[in-house]
This record gives structure tokens, sequence and C-alpha cells, in this order.
């Protein structure tokens, strides 16, 4: 039975058996691994997964998917394989799942920004995560100060997770193809005595307000949190722009102002 991509899910299936392949290697699973995979789709790393894995969790929101998933693996007995949450991977509680928790998936592309962030809030509990991604995304991710890709995507997950590209992956391997290029990134949370952040609101605020208009000075964007005194203290030139800053700068202007009497 067919299923039809459906556009305001950003359904898009992987279906070259090469990459699924090279996918599986790269997360290298193990029987007794507590993984959650989103948005099975038609199950391409779903059966594959389930030839290792005691058990696999999996959200997804298409009520299509869902039935057909039931249909191939019946819930309700305890010592199923395929455990099945429907819902919106945005809104699901991963931390509700047996840690330490990987977590694998095409992500689609319209909610890849906000569910990396939606995940990041249980970075504590998870031990690694595998995602397909649009390209351009991953280069955002992993990308380094002074670059164009470099800006709020980077700072906000290079802070918590050592992320790596792994590979490329064309649109001739999805159907439909989409209409741009996609890559596989791994993202390994960082020990939490490894997190130099002390306040995570007011660092996500500054970062935040810093790209916000990426192409004015620190002096203009961040003047509502430091004056001239505060740059030239912290060693921080105020003619420079957020993209200039490496993600230790944001830490240090974060941490700097937490510890000032009367501000949070």
């Amino acid at each position: 039975m067919s299923h039809q991509a459906k556009k305001r899910f950003g359904q898009n299936f992987l279906v070259d058996e090469q990459i699924i392949s090279d996918i599986i290697s790269a997360i290298r699973p193990e029987p007794g691994d507590n993984m959650v995979e989103i948005g099975p789709g038609l199950g391409a790393l779903t059966r594959p997964l389930l030839k290792i894995l005691d058990h696999l969790h999996v959200v997804e929101i298409d009520r299509d998917i869902i039935a057909r998933l039931e249909r191939d693996y019946p819930q309700g007995d305890p010592e199923a394989k395929l455990i099945i949450h429907a819902g919106d991977a945005l809104e699901f509680d991963f931390a509700a799942l047996p840690a330490p928790l990987r977590i694998v998936g095409n992500l689609p592309y319209n909610i890849s920004s906000p569910l990396l962030f939606h995940l990041a809030a249980s970075a504590g509990r998870i031990r690694d995560m595998h995602f397909m991604l649009q390209n351009e995304v991953v280069e955002r991710m992993v990308a380094g100060p002074s670059t164009p890709a470099y800006g709020r995507l980077s700072v906000m997950l290079q802070y918590r997770f050592r992320m790596e590209k792994l590979l490329d992956v064309p649109p001739e391997s999805f159907r439909p193809a989409p209409k741009v290029d996609s890559a596989i990134v791994r993202m390994i949370p960082l020990p939490v005595n490894e997190i130099q952040v002390c306040n995570e609101k007011l660092f996500a605020a500054i970062v935040r307000t810093a790209f916000g208009q990426r192409r004015k000075t620190l002096r203009n964007t961040l003047r509502g949190y430091l004056d001239e005194a505060d740059f030239a203290r912290l060693g921080i030139d105020s003619q420079l722009r957020a993209e200039n800053l490496a993600v230790a700068d944001f830490v240090e202007v974060a941490n700097d102002l937490d510890a000032k009497p009367g501000d949070s």
C-alpha cells in the first residue's frame, strides 16, 4: 500500500539503500540501546534498526503512517519491539524515555531548528543524536566564527553539543526528491561539567539580541547589556559583529553579566 507524501508534514522518504546502510553504520546501534526515532515514515531506518535493537521508540504525527505502523507492529504487548508515540515531536517529552537516550531521525526541514532547541532541553539525558537535515542547516550547526554560516543556531547548539557533519545526501536519495541537498550530523551532548554557562536564559537572550541585526556592530546590538567600559574589561572590540565572536566569548559575556550584583 503506497503512501502519498504530505507537504504539510515536510515528508520526503529516504529510499537509497546505500545511504540507509551508511547511516546505520554511523549510528552503530547495539541491542540494549534506548533509542527513539523521530518521524519513522515508511521505515527506511526503522526496519534495519529493529533488526539490531531489542526495542525502538518512534514519534510520529501522521495518522496514516501511525496506522501502517500499528498494522505491522501491533501495540499493547509489553514485549513489543516497536513502541509508537503518536504526536508532534515538538511537544513530545523526550525526558520521559529511558536514559541514556539515543535519538535518530530524518527531521522535517520546516521544523528542524525549533526541534533541535526542544531536544537541547533534554541534553542531560541524551547519549547522542544522529539526524538527517537540510545541508544548509547542518552547515550552520557546525560553522565556526567569522564564516557566513555562523549564527545563532551555531552558538546555541555548540555550547551544549559536540557536532560533526558525517555525510552528504543528494536529493535523488528521497521520494519525492526535495529541492535541497541533505546531510547527516552527529550531536553528542557535552558533559555537564564542561558547560560553562551559568544563566542559560541570559545567555540565550544575549545571543538572540546579538544576531538579531547581524550586520550591526556589538556596540549597537548589545547596548542594552554592555557599555564601552564593559567591552574594554572583557577584552572585546565593540566594533566587531556577532559573527566574529566565538562561543566562548558569548559565554564569557553572559557569565560576566550574571555575576554583576543586581543583574540576572
